[in-house]
């Protein structure tokens, strides 16, 4: 039987890092993206192909949706269609509506948002002729709360919420599911610009007691990825019992 395929952007360090390595722990061969850090992306590409899988590496925006339809090409060229689409691309802002310029928002929506229809589009029609195909959308819970002084980001996030669950209708036809994950605080470098005392105070709201882990981000997503045909157009959160 041949190896599936597994397409995951924002995949140099983090969360996307820790879902392309569970993916080729697992089998699939592995198509990783970044905009920029190349020399984090080529480190794990070595680490991916120790699982005795290929992978490809490509850098560029997938906000572009000329950038995002050559990262697809070459991904169906070397690997064949993708199985699995991972849209994990995403920066944050941190500070108040009112202060943010024209660039801000739109490199955030661009990111964020934009980049998911970009990768869907493409991906669509292929997963279509082969009636079957998992698309994973990693979202926030503030996309579903909202936070103050992340009021984009917020936005952003409730848009690929609400494109995750129409999508699924418009493609559960086809055998085609679409999921999103959640995710509340997770350890990785998005949160790092925390002092020490307001990590304490977040931790402190958090009924787990703890932040989250990239690799239990990337267990809950490959189990998405890897069965049940009947749950699609789902928005499942990941936090520890936070919100």
């Amino acid at each position: 039987m041949a190896k599936k395929t597994v397409m995951v952007t924002g995949a140099s360090r983090g969360i996307g890092k820790a879902i392309a390595v569970k993916f080729a722990k697992k089998g699939y061969h592995v198509a990783i993206n970044c905009v920029k850090s190349e020399e984090r992306l080529m480190q794990a590409k070595k680490e991916i192909e120790s699982y005795q899988v290929s992978c490809l590496a490509y850098v560029g925006d997938m906000g572009d949706s000329r950038q995002c339809a050559e990262f697809y090409n070459m991904v169906k060229k070397q690997l064949g269609t993708p199985d699995v689409l991972i849209n994990n691309a995403g920066i944050s802002y941190i500070g108040l509506l009112q202060e943010m310029t024209d660039d801000d928002w739109n490199k955030i929506m661009r990111t964020n948002l934009t980049s998911v229809f970009n990768c869907c589009r493409q991906v669509i029609p292929d997963m279509v002729a082969q009636k079957s195909g998992k698309i994973i959308n990693i979202s926030s819970e503030w996309g579903v709360v909202g936070a103050s002084c992340e009021t984009a980001y917020s936005a952003t996030k409730g848009g690929v919420n609400a494109l995750t669950k129409a999508l699924a209708k418009e493609l559960a036809p086809s055998n085609i599911q679409v999921n999103a994950v959640a995710c509340g605080a997770i350890d990785t470098e998005m949160n790092q610009w925390m002092e020490e005392d307001e990590l304490i105070s977040l931790v402190d709201e958090i009924p787990a007691g703890r932040l989250g882990r990239a690799e239990e981000v990337a267990g809950l997503v490959y189990q998405l990825a890897y069965k049940n045909e009947y749950l699609t157009g789902q928005v499942i959160g990941l936090d520890g019992g936070w919100i």
